[in-house]
Protein backbone atom coordinates (compact mmCIF):
# COMPACT_ATOMS: atom_id res chain seq x y z
CA UNK A 1 0.00 0.00 0.00
CA UNK A 2 1.48 3.34 -0.92
CA UNK A 3 2.03 6.22 1.63
CA UNK A 4 1.98 9.81 0.80
CA UNK A 5 4.57 12.37 2.67
CA UNK A 6 5.30 16.34 2.60
CA UNK A 7 9.09 15.25 1.97
CA UNK A 8 10.93 11.84 1.81
CA UNK A 9 14.98 12.27 1.92
CA UNK A 10 16.41 9.15 0.31
CA UNK A 11 19.84 8.94 2.73
CA UNK A 12 19.59 9.46 6.41
CA UNK A 13 23.77 10.07 6.58
CA UNK A 14 24.78 13.20 7.68
CA UNK A 15 22.81 15.49 5.72
CA UNK A 16 19.53 13.33 5.33
CA UNK A 17 19.10 12.95 9.25
CA UNK A 18 20.23 16.81 9.89
CA UNK A 19 17.31 17.76 7.04
CA UNK A 20 15.16 14.99 8.53
CA UNK A 21 15.05 16.57 12.19
CA UNK A 22 15.24 20.37 10.94
CA UNK A 23 12.23 19.50 8.60
CA UNK A 24 10.44 17.75 11.96
CA UNK A 25 10.82 20.84 13.88
CA UNK A 26 8.88 22.45 11.65
CA UNK A 27 5.88 19.97 11.38
CA UNK A 28 7.12 18.73 7.97
CA UNK A 29 5.73 14.89 7.90
CA UNK A 30 9.15 13.33 6.69
CA UNK A 31 10.53 9.80 5.66
CA UNK A 32 13.79 9.09 5.44
CA UNK A 33 15.20 5.85 3.61
CA UNK A 34 18.11 4.26 4.10
CA UNK A 35 19.44 1.32 2.79
CA UNK A 36 21.58 1.03 6.92
CA UNK A 37 20.78 1.72 10.07
CA UNK A 38 22.55 5.15 10.57
CA UNK A 39 24.70 5.95 11.63
CA UNK A 40 27.17 3.17 10.50
CA UNK A 41 29.98 2.55 9.24
CA UNK A 42 29.49 1.98 5.93
CA UNK A 43 29.22 5.53 4.46
CA UNK A 44 31.38 8.79 5.45
CA UNK A 45 30.26 9.80 8.82
CA UNK A 46 31.72 6.92 11.10
CA UNK A 47 35.13 6.97 12.87
CA UNK A 48 33.91 8.93 15.88
CA UNK A 49 35.24 12.32 15.33
CA UNK A 50 35.54 15.14 13.00
CA UNK A 51 37.04 18.40 13.00
CA UNK A 52 35.06 21.43 12.67
CA UNK A 53 37.69 24.52 11.73
CA UNK A 54 36.27 28.73 11.08
CA UNK A 55 38.66 30.05 9.36
CA UNK A 56 38.46 28.03 6.11
CA UNK A 57 41.18 27.51 3.69
CA UNK A 58 38.87 26.19 1.22
CA UNK A 59 36.99 28.93 0.18
CA UNK A 60 35.77 32.16 2.16
CA UNK A 61 32.07 31.21 0.97
CA UNK A 62 32.17 28.56 3.41
CA UNK A 63 32.65 30.94 6.68
CA UNK A 64 29.03 31.83 6.81
CA UNK A 65 27.62 28.45 6.89
CA UNK A 66 30.36 26.96 9.07
CA UNK A 67 29.48 29.82 11.72
CA UNK A 68 25.96 29.05 11.51
CA UNK A 69 27.00 25.38 11.67
CA UNK A 70 28.72 25.74 14.76
CA UNK A 71 25.37 27.51 16.82
CA UNK A 72 23.09 24.77 15.72
CA UNK A 73 25.82 22.27 17.12
CA UNK A 74 25.12 24.01 20.40
CA UNK A 75 21.95 23.86 20.27
CA UNK A 76 21.11 20.61 19.48
CA UNK A 77 24.15 19.14 22.07
CA UNK A 78 21.91 21.40 24.42
CA UNK A 79 18.28 19.77 22.96
CA UNK A 80 19.51 16.41 23.64
CA UNK A 81 21.99 16.54 26.46
CA UNK A 82 24.24 14.85 25.16
CA UNK A 83 28.09 15.59 24.16
CA UNK A 84 28.71 16.52 20.92
CA UNK A 85 31.16 19.19 20.66
CA UNK A 86 34.96 19.19 22.22
CA UNK A 87 36.47 22.43 22.25
CA UNK A 88 40.09 21.05 21.42
CA UNK A 89 40.96 24.01 19.16
CA UNK A 90 42.39 23.49 15.63
CA UNK A 91 46.05 24.25 14.34
CA UNK A 92 46.01 24.68 10.80
CA UNK A 93 49.75 24.18 9.31
CA UNK A 94 50.49 25.23 5.79
CA UNK A 95 54.21 24.66 3.97
CA UNK A 96 56.12 27.71 2.11
CA UNK A 97 53.38 28.91 -0.33
CA UNK A 98 50.33 26.55 0.51
CA UNK A 99 47.30 28.45 -0.93
CA UNK A 100 45.18 26.70 1.78
CA UNK A 101 46.68 28.25 4.91
CA UNK A 102 46.71 31.70 3.12
CA UNK A 103 43.05 31.38 2.22
CA UNK A 104 42.39 30.46 6.04
CA UNK A 105 44.23 33.42 7.28
CA UNK A 106 42.63 35.66 5.02
CA UNK A 107 39.07 34.33 5.47
CA UNK A 108 39.85 34.92 9.35
CA UNK A 109 41.08 38.00 8.84
CA UNK A 110 37.44 38.79 7.10
CA UNK A 111 35.14 37.72 9.08
CA UNK A 112 37.42 38.52 11.94
CA UNK A 113 37.62 35.50 13.55
CA UNK A 114 39.57 34.94 16.42
CA UNK A 115 43.23 33.01 15.59
CA UNK A 116 46.98 33.62 15.92
CA UNK A 117 49.54 33.17 13.02
CA UNK A 118 52.66 31.10 14.24
CA UNK A 119 55.69 30.33 12.84
CA UNK A 120 57.04 27.01 13.12
CA UNK A 121 59.09 27.78 16.13
CA UNK A 122 56.05 29.35 18.18
CA UNK A 123 54.20 25.64 17.48
CA UNK A 124 56.76 23.66 18.31
CA UNK A 125 57.36 25.88 21.50
CA UNK A 126 53.29 25.95 22.19
CA UNK A 127 53.41 22.03 21.18
CA UNK A 128 56.68 20.22 21.84
CA UNK A 129 55.30 17.07 19.89
CA UNK A 130 55.32 18.70 16.46
CA UNK A 131 58.30 19.91 14.52
CA UNK A 132 57.57 21.17 11.24
CA UNK A 133 60.68 22.52 9.33
CA UNK A 134 61.59 26.92 8.88
CA UNK A 135 58.83 28.40 6.73
CA UNK A 136 56.42 26.33 7.46
CA UNK A 137 53.32 28.69 9.27
CA UNK A 138 50.22 27.70 11.78
CA UNK A 139 46.83 29.92 11.86
CA UNK A 140 45.48 28.29 15.50
CA UNK A 141 41.68 28.89 15.76
CA UNK A 142 41.13 28.13 19.74
CA UNK A 143 36.59 28.25 19.30
CA UNK A 144 37.00 25.55 16.82
CA UNK A 145 37.72 22.20 17.99
CA UNK A 146 35.77 18.16 17.10
CA UNK A 147 32.63 16.99 16.39
CA UNK A 148 31.65 13.31 17.72
CA UNK A 149 30.19 12.86 14.44
CA UNK A 150 28.27 8.85 15.01
CA UNK A 151 26.93 10.82 18.53
CA UNK A 152 26.00 13.73 16.05
CA UNK A 153 24.06 11.80 13.76
CA UNK A 154 22.17 9.59 16.70
CA UNK A 155 21.18 12.58 18.39
CA UNK A 156 19.40 14.15 14.82
CA UNK A 157 18.18 10.70 14.72
CA UNK A 158 16.33 10.78 18.16
CA UNK A 159 15.51 14.13 18.58
CA UNK A 160 13.96 14.15 15.01
CA UNK A 161 11.90 10.80 16.00
CA UNK A 162 10.39 12.35 18.88
CA UNK A 163 9.01 15.50 16.31
CA UNK A 164 7.23 12.96 14.27
CA UNK A 165 10.00 12.14 11.66
CA UNK A 166 9.76 8.57 10.39
CA UNK A 167 12.75 6.31 9.39
CA UNK A 168 12.98 3.11 7.36
CA UNK A 169 16.02 1.53 8.28
CA UNK A 170 17.77 -0.82 5.50
CA UNK A 171 15.23 0.38 2.92
CA UNK A 172 16.45 1.17 -0.35
CA UNK A 173 15.39 3.34 -3.12
CA UNK A 174 15.13 1.17 -5.88
CA UNK A 175 13.64 3.96 -7.93
CA UNK A 176 12.43 7.64 -8.01
CA UNK A 177 9.55 8.40 -10.41
CA UNK A 178 9.86 12.53 -10.17
CA UNK A 179 6.95 13.99 -11.89
CA UNK A 180 4.78 17.41 -12.10
CA UNK A 181 3.48 17.58 -9.01
CA UNK A 182 6.31 15.92 -6.90
CA UNK A 183 7.88 11.54 -6.66
CA UNK A 184 7.28 8.27 -6.53
CA UNK A 185 9.68 5.96 -4.43
CA UNK A 186 10.15 2.42 -4.70
CA UNK A 187 11.78 0.25 -2.24
CA UNK A 188 11.19 -3.47 -2.52
CA UNK A 189 8.70 -3.72 -0.25
CA UNK A 190 6.23 -0.94 -0.78
CA UNK A 191 5.46 2.65 -2.77
CA UNK A 192 5.87 6.08 -1.20
CA UNK A 193 5.13 9.14 -2.82
CA UNK A 194 5.79 13.16 -2.04
CA UNK A 195 5.53 16.16 -3.21
CA UNK A 196 9.10 17.21 -2.55
CA UNK A 197 12.12 15.06 -2.72
CA UNK A 198 15.43 15.27 -1.59
CA UNK A 199 18.70 12.95 -2.44
CA UNK A 200 21.36 12.76 0.07
CA UNK A 201 22.63 9.26 -0.82
CA UNK A 202 26.89 9.78 -0.23
CA UNK A 203 28.50 7.90 -1.98
CA UNK A 204 25.31 6.54 -3.89
CA UNK A 205 24.17 9.37 -5.19
CA UNK A 206 26.01 10.13 -8.26
CA UNK A 207 24.02 6.26 -9.36
CA UNK A 208 20.61 7.39 -8.54
CA UNK A 209 20.96 11.10 -10.08
CA UNK A 210 21.69 9.23 -13.00
CA UNK A 211 18.79 7.33 -13.65
CA UNK A 212 17.19 11.03 -13.49
CA UNK A 213 18.93 12.27 -16.17
CA UNK A 214 22.12 14.06 -14.14
CA UNK A 215 25.14 12.42 -15.14
CA UNK A 216 27.54 14.82 -12.91
CA UNK A 217 30.97 14.12 -11.84
CA UNK A 218 30.99 12.30 -8.91
CA UNK A 219 33.51 10.26 -7.67
CA UNK A 220 33.31 7.92 -4.76
CA UNK A 221 36.47 7.33 -3.84
CA UNK A 222 38.24 5.10 -0.75
CA UNK A 223 40.29 6.24 2.12
CA UNK A 224 41.52 5.54 5.53
CA UNK A 225 42.05 6.84 9.16
CA UNK A 226 44.62 5.06 11.42
CA UNK A 227 45.03 5.52 15.42
CA UNK A 228 48.45 5.27 16.94
CA UNK A 229 49.61 4.82 20.69
CA UNK A 230 50.71 8.24 21.79
CA UNK A 231 52.42 9.82 24.51
CA UNK A 232 49.75 10.83 26.07
CA UNK A 233 52.01 13.77 27.95
CA UNK A 234 52.31 15.98 24.03
CA UNK A 235 49.06 14.85 22.75
CA UNK A 236 46.24 14.75 25.44
CA UNK A 237 43.67 16.83 24.02
CA UNK A 238 43.90 18.58 27.11
CA UNK A 239 47.18 19.94 25.54
CA UNK A 240 47.33 19.55 21.95
CA UNK A 241 44.33 20.38 19.06
CA UNK A 242 43.12 18.64 15.99
CA UNK A 243 44.94 19.85 13.35
CA UNK A 244 45.48 20.02 9.52
CA UNK A 245 48.60 20.38 7.93
CA UNK A 246 48.99 21.40 3.79
CA UNK A 247 51.81 20.10 2.70
CA UNK A 248 51.35 21.26 -1.00
CA UNK A 249 51.65 17.47 -2.55
CA UNK A 250 49.84 16.04 0.36
CA UNK A 251 47.12 17.54 3.07
CA UNK A 252 46.93 15.31 6.51
CA UNK A 253 44.56 16.04 9.30
CA UNK A 254 44.27 14.57 12.65
CA UNK A 255 43.23 14.21 16.29
CA UNK A 256 44.60 14.86 19.84
CA UNK A 257 44.23 11.89 22.20
CA UNK A 258 40.45 11.78 23.48
CA UNK A 259 39.29 10.23 26.56
CA UNK A 260 41.43 7.01 25.60
CA UNK A 261 40.71 7.01 21.44
CA UNK A 262 44.54 7.51 20.90
CA UNK A 263 45.67 9.52 18.31
CA UNK A 264 43.88 9.43 15.13
CA UNK A 265 45.31 10.58 11.81
CA UNK A 266 44.20 10.70 7.53
CA UNK A 267 45.06 11.68 4.60
CA UNK A 268 42.84 14.05 2.72
CA UNK A 269 43.96 14.41 -0.96
CA UNK A 270 44.43 11.19 -2.67
CA UNK A 271 42.02 8.14 -2.64
CA UNK A 272 41.71 5.42 -4.91
CA UNK A 273 38.16 5.54 -7.07
CA UNK A 274 35.75 2.55 -6.15
CA UNK A 275 32.28 1.63 -7.01
CA UNK A 276 30.36 1.51 -3.54
CA UNK A 277 28.67 -1.52 -4.15
CA UNK A 278 31.58 -3.22 -4.86
CA UNK A 279 34.18 -4.31 -2.05
CA UNK A 280 36.30 -2.16 -0.69
CA UNK A 281 39.64 -3.41 0.21
CA UNK A 282 39.78 -3.43 3.79
CA UNK A 283 42.86 -1.50 5.43
CA UNK A 284 45.79 -2.71 5.33
CA UNK A 285 49.80 -2.63 5.75
CA UNK A 286 50.48 -0.01 3.05
CA UNK A 287 47.77 2.58 4.60
CA UNK A 288 49.81 2.24 7.80
CA UNK A 289 53.14 2.73 5.90
CA UNK A 290 51.75 5.98 4.44
CA UNK A 291 50.72 7.41 7.97
CA UNK A 292 53.45 6.46 9.76
CA UNK A 293 55.75 8.50 6.95
CA UNK A 294 54.39 11.93 7.61
CA UNK A 295 53.93 11.18 11.86
CA UNK A 296 58.04 10.06 12.00
CA UNK A 297 58.75 13.63 10.03
CA UNK A 298 56.26 15.97 11.77
CA UNK A 299 54.83 14.18 15.05
CA UNK A 300 57.44 11.53 16.12
CA UNK A 301 55.87 11.32 19.73
CA UNK A 302 52.60 9.89 18.11
CA UNK A 303 54.04 7.27 15.69
CA UNK A 304 53.68 4.28 18.85
CA UNK A 305 51.85 0.46 17.78
CA UNK A 306 48.92 1.26 15.52
CA UNK A 307 45.56 0.41 17.43
CA UNK A 308 43.12 0.40 14.51
CA UNK A 309 42.29 1.37 11.04
CA UNK A 310 38.76 1.95 8.97
CA UNK A 311 38.16 2.59 5.43
CA UNK A 312 35.54 5.11 4.37
CA UNK A 313 34.35 7.36 1.22
CA UNK A 314 34.79 10.77 -0.17
CA UNK A 315 32.26 11.64 -2.73
CA UNK A 316 34.38 14.01 -4.57
CA UNK A 317 33.29 16.78 -7.13
CA UNK A 318 35.80 18.04 -9.74
CA UNK A 319 36.45 21.27 -7.07
CA UNK A 320 35.61 19.68 -4.07
CA UNK A 321 32.92 22.16 -3.47
CA UNK A 322 29.12 21.14 -2.45
CA UNK A 323 26.54 20.13 -4.73
CA UNK A 324 23.88 22.48 -2.96
CA UNK A 325 20.94 22.65 -5.79
CA UNK A 326 17.32 22.02 -7.33
CA UNK A 327 17.32 19.32 -10.35
CA UNK A 328 17.05 21.59 -13.11
CA UNK A 329 14.08 19.71 -14.59
CA UNK A 330 12.32 19.11 -11.07
CA UNK A 331 11.85 22.18 -8.61
CA UNK A 332 10.86 19.81 -5.63
CA UNK A 333 13.73 17.52 -6.17
CA UNK A 334 16.52 18.97 -3.83
CA UNK A 335 20.37 17.45 -4.26
CA UNK A 336 22.92 17.39 -1.25
CA UNK A 337 25.56 15.59 -2.69
CA UNK A 338 29.83 16.06 -3.41
CA UNK A 339 30.78 16.79 0.38
CA UNK A 340 34.38 15.87 -0.70
CA UNK A 341 35.71 15.07 2.16
CA UNK A 342 35.04 18.45 4.49
CA UNK A 343 31.08 18.20 4.37
CA UNK A 344 30.53 16.56 8.02
CA UNK A 345 31.08 19.62 10.27
CA UNK A 346 28.23 21.60 7.61
CA UNK A 347 25.44 18.59 8.04
CA UNK A 348 23.63 20.79 10.55
CA UNK A 349 23.55 23.79 8.33
CA UNK A 350 23.04 22.18 5.52
CA UNK A 351 19.93 20.26 7.48
CA UNK A 352 18.38 23.49 8.04
CA UNK A 353 19.19 25.15 4.52
CA UNK A 354 17.34 21.61 2.73
CA UNK A 355 14.20 22.90 5.15
CA UNK A 356 14.25 26.18 4.72
CA UNK A 357 14.35 25.71 0.26
CA UNK A 358 11.55 23.72 1.01
CA UNK A 359 9.37 25.77 3.44
CA UNK A 360 10.04 29.52 2.16
CA UNK A 361 11.31 28.12 -1.06
CA UNK A 362 14.61 29.66 -0.68
CA UNK A 363 17.47 29.31 1.91
CA UNK A 364 18.98 32.42 3.99
CA UNK A 365 22.24 31.76 2.59
CA UNK A 366 23.58 32.64 -0.84
CA UNK A 367 23.74 29.30 -2.30
CA UNK A 368 25.13 30.00 -5.93
CA UNK A 369 28.60 28.63 -5.43
CA UNK A 370 26.93 25.26 -4.75
CA UNK A 371 25.35 24.96 -8.09
CA UNK A 372 24.45 22.27 -10.18
CA UNK A 373 25.18 24.01 -13.18
CA UNK A 374 28.94 23.85 -12.17
CA UNK A 375 29.12 20.04 -12.89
Amino acid sequence: MGRHYDVIIVGAGSMGMAAGYYLSKRGIKTLLLDQNNPPHDKGSHHGETRIIRHAYGEGNQYVPLVLRAQELWEQLQEESNQSLFHQTGVLGVGAPGSSFIKGAINSGREYSLPFEVLSSEEMAYRWPGVAFPEGFTGCFETRSGVLFSEKCIQAFRDQGVANGMTLLPYTKAEKIDVHSTGATITTANDTYHSDFVVVSAGAWSGKLLKELGLDLSLQPVRKTVSWFQCDRDLYDSSVFPAFTVDLRNAHYYGFPNIGGSRFKIGRHDGGVPVDPDETVSPYGADDEKEMRAFLEKYMPGANGPLVKGSTCFYTLTPDEDFILDKHPEYPHLFISAGFSGHGFKFSSVVGEVISQVITKGKSDFDLTGFSIRDY
